[in-house]
């Protein structure tokens, strides 16, 4: 994650670095991405993004989670003790919507799920969730990821989901 020096920054300067990282992680691959592009779209030294970031994968992991933090505002907590499949496939639904309809992330999230996601440690999971909501979050994000690898076939993905969704409801109850 980003130093305390970038978190400083000013917020223009702190955009403008991170619209250089979306621009560099939208169009490569994490092992493809340069450093020397992202200063130079940037507009920084070299020097400063070491400052900023250990490395590149530490900078599209920052990147990734801050990705995600903007996509998922709005979609709140899950409610413990209280399994809702709707809840969980309006969630993924709203997800792909936005991210299909967000020229900012498509490319990224897409771009991370054909060749970056196992290139970084995987997100946490908490230890805390019953088994039917870690199952329905699991299953909830396999499907955005094929859609994000099958775009096409988004409907039946979804459709799929739900009727999976429904089915650990009537295990809960």
């Amino acid at each position: 994650m980003p130093t305390t020096t970038f978190t400083n920054l000013p917020a223009a300067k702190r955009s403008r670095v991170t619209a250089a990282l979306l621009t560099e992680f939208s169009a490569h691959s994490l092992a493809d991405a340069q450093v020397a592009r992202i200063v130079k779209t940037a507009g920084i030294a070299r020097g400063a993004f070491y400052k900023y970031f250990a490395d590149l994968t530490d900078a599209y992991q920052f990147l990734f989670h801050t990705a995600l933090a903007d996509i998922h505002a709005g979609f709140g907590p899950v409610n413990a003790g209280q399994f809702q499949a709707q809840r969980y496939y309006d969630a993924v639904a709203a997800f792909v919507e936005h991210v299909t309809n967000s020229q900012q992330y498509y490319q990224l999230i897409q771009r991370h799920y054909a060749e970056n996601e196992s290139l970084v440690p995987p997100l946490p999971v908490s230890v805390d969730l019953s088994a039917v909501d870690w199952a329905a979050m699991t299953l909830s994000h396999a499907a955005i990821k094929e859609v994000m690898q099958q775009p096409t076939a988004q409907a039946v993905i979804l459709q799929r989901l739900q009727q999976a969704l429904n089915l650990l409801a009537s295990q809960e109850e």
